[in-house]
């Protein structure tokens, strides 16, 4: 049987999944609620995928302490 799962030289994918809380403030969680229903996908999901998309510019912000003095180093409020 060529081409089978069985056949399969990779092991398979183990995921290790760890239990946090985070806290968004009421409107963002609104929204991430509302897309999740929108797309049939957990709040985990939605969130591990805006990370994925978004990494990268995250990455690209001044430390704190090191970018525009006039921008605030607190959470954004949108």
């Amino acid at each position: 049987m060529s081409g089978t799962l069985k056949d399969s030289p990779r092991p398979p994918v183990v995921s290790t999944k760890k239990k946090v809380t985070l806290y968004f403030n009421a409107p963002m969680l609104a929204e991430t609620q509302k897309e999740a229903i929108r797309q049939d996908r957990s709040i985990s999901w939605i969130i591990q995928a805006a990370w994925r998309k978004a990494r990268e510019e995250i990455k690209r912000l001044p430390a704190v302490g090191q970018g525009d003095p006039s921008e605030s180093d607190g959470p954004s409020q949108d």
